[in-house]
């Protein structure tokens, strides 16, 4: 008897974008990558509203991170739920947060480590 195949459903990704106030960034990334994250990409931002308005919400500062998260979507509603929670809890820790499904990615190994399934990926002599 020969060795049986196995093989692998894909595990889909999404992009998910976070933004959040620029001194919590450290903080939720470090929240987002104790999921299976391995890419992740902070960005500083700058919001758009005016004074006025940003008193009207009660935002104190403009001054954004957008964190960019490769993610598995067996894992998203379990990240969802803990950003809702932290977003309505922290002090000062308030953000948003939207999932943009990925439809293609080139290149096995790339989709691997992106998915954190490196059992994926036959090395070369396995």
């Amino acid at each position: 008897m020969g060795k049986e195949e196995k093989t692998y459903a894909p595990i889909r990704l999404e992009m998910l974008i976070t933004i959040v106030d620029r001194r919590k960034a450290e903080f939720y990334a470090d929240l987002l990558h104790s999921y299976d994250i391995n890419l992740q990409v902070v960005a500083n931002a700058t919001g758009t509203a005016e004074r006025k308005m940003m008193d009207f919400l009660g935002i104190a500062d403009n001054e954004k991170a957008v964190i960019f998260s490769m993610v598995r979507e067996d894992r998203l509603d379990e990240i969802e739920a803990v950003l809702e929670e932290k977003f309505a809890n922290v002090k000062g820790g308030k953000g948003v947060s939207i999932s943009v499904p990925l439809s293609s990615i080139m290149g096995a190994t790339a989709f691997a480590f992106l998915s954190n399934e490196a059992g994926m990926v036959r090395m070369p002599g396995e």
